[in-house]
C-alpha cells in the first residue's frame, strides 16, 4: 500500500528529500505522494522515512492504493531498473 498525506500537512518540508524513490513533490496547497512511485521504503529501509521525520502524523497508508509487501518489492525493483 502506497502511503498519502492528508490536509494536515504543513507544508514543512521535511519529507520530501527523505524519500529515496522522489515520490514526494508539492502540490498545489500541499505535499503529494505518487503512489506509483511510493514503495513505503521497501527495498530502502525497514520502516517509511516520510512518517518518521513528519512532526505532524500525516502520512497514513492510502487505502485507494492497497499493495503487499511482495507488491512494493517488485515496484522498488523495477523503479531501480529503470534508473540504472
Amino acid at each position: 500500500m502506497s502511503l498519502m498525506i492528508t490536509d494536515e500537512c504543513i507544508n514543512c518540508d521535511v519529507c520530501e528529500p527523505e524519500c529515496p524513490n522522489s515520490a514526494i513533490s508539492q502540490g498545489e496547497e500541499i505535499y503529494e505522494i505518487d503512489p506509483n512511485l511510493c514503495t513505503e521504503c521497501v527495498g530502502h529501509f525497514d520502516e517509511p522515512q516520510c512518517v518518521d521525520v513528519c512532526p505532524v502524523d500525516c502520512i497514513p497508508k492510502d487505502p485507494n492504493n492497497v499493495e503487499d509487501h511482495d507488491t512494493l518489492m517488485r515496484k522498488y525493483e523495477a523503479l531501480m531498473q529503470r534508473s540504472a
